[in-house]
């Protein structure tokens, strides 16, 4: 007892994390387009929960691409979710306290999940761990949403992992349709200890590093990601000129990118 009520009293960091897309079993070929795009991924990751990922670093975040292996261990949340955005995921500074703070908002979390996959550093092979709170499904039906402690963040946010080609610089809000607004709203901010506003229509959750902006829709999802980037000309030509990639102009500095082949929309903004 004495233990929970210590972890509900410390400070809980909730800013974004990352943001995962879910290429199911083809991350190979995602892999390949977002490279084509301009975008510096880490090499291949292994967890030992059975999934496989790449990540595109930026300042504080990163956008993570998520699969599973065509054979042997497969994580069951991964490979049960519907293909492209599929997460959204907060930063905690202490799992427990986060699992902590939402319990007590009423958000029924998950116990805290130990995990780790090997990194490869300048040829010596160490271990990023990570520790995850889950928040349910039927609290949160758009997608899988969590916490995430990074007990080895000097393993992700590497300088020379930093830069783009395409100019990448972060996010700018992440749209979730909704069959209830209000109520996805009200958990939303529970969430992010923060409170929903009138929006375009819509309602819209501040959280440090990107808005949740909740939209009316026939079905739950996350239905589309904003990115910032330097200058969309790298990105523009990139998407252009590949076969997998479906670019239109929105403004002199916005444009939209769609992927057919992973079901993904995204917003783009030219920040030069």
């Amino acid at each position: 007892m004495q233990a929970a009520v210590q972890a509900a009293e410390k400070t809980v960091v909730q800013d974004l994390d990352h943001i995962v897309i879910n290429t199911l079993t083809r991350i190979g070929a995602a892999a390949d387009l977002f490279r084509a795009l301009g975008f510096i991924l880490t090499p291949l990751g292994r967890h030992s929960l059975g999934s496989l990922n790449h990540l595109m670093v930026c300042e504080g975040a990163y956008l993570e691409l998520v699969g599973v292996p065509e054979t042997g261990k497969q994580r069951a949340d991964v490979l049960h979710s519907a293909r492209g955005l599929n997460g959204l995921v907060l930063r905690s500074n202490d799992a427990e306290a986060t699992h902590a703070q939402m319990a007590a908002a009423g958000l029924d979390p998950s116990d805290p999940v130990s995990f780790s996959r090997p990194v490869d550093i300048d040829g010596t092979e160490t271990e990023a761990r990570f520790r995850t709170v889950r928040l349910p499904e039927t609290q949160f039906q758009a997608g899988r949403v969590y916490f995430c402690e990074h007990l080895t963040p000097d393993l992700i946010w590497r300088p020379d992992w930093l830069t783009h080609p395409n100019g990448f610089a972060g996010f700018e809000r992440i749209v979730v349709s909704s069959t209830d607004p209000a109520t996805d709203a009200a958990r939303y901010a529970a969430l992010c200890g923060s409170q929903a506003a009138a929006n375009d229509g819509g309602l819209r959750v501040p959280l440090g590093g990107i808005d949740i902006d909740i939209v009316a829709g026939s079905a739950p999802a996350f239905a589309t990601l904003g990115l910032r980037f330097a200058s969309l000309d790298t990105l523009r030509d990139a998407a252009m000129s590949h076969p997998d990639a479906v670019w239109s102009d929105d403004g002199p500095a916005c444009g939209t990118l769609n992927v057919p082949s992973l079901d993904l929309t995204l917003t783009c903004r030219g920040m030069g």
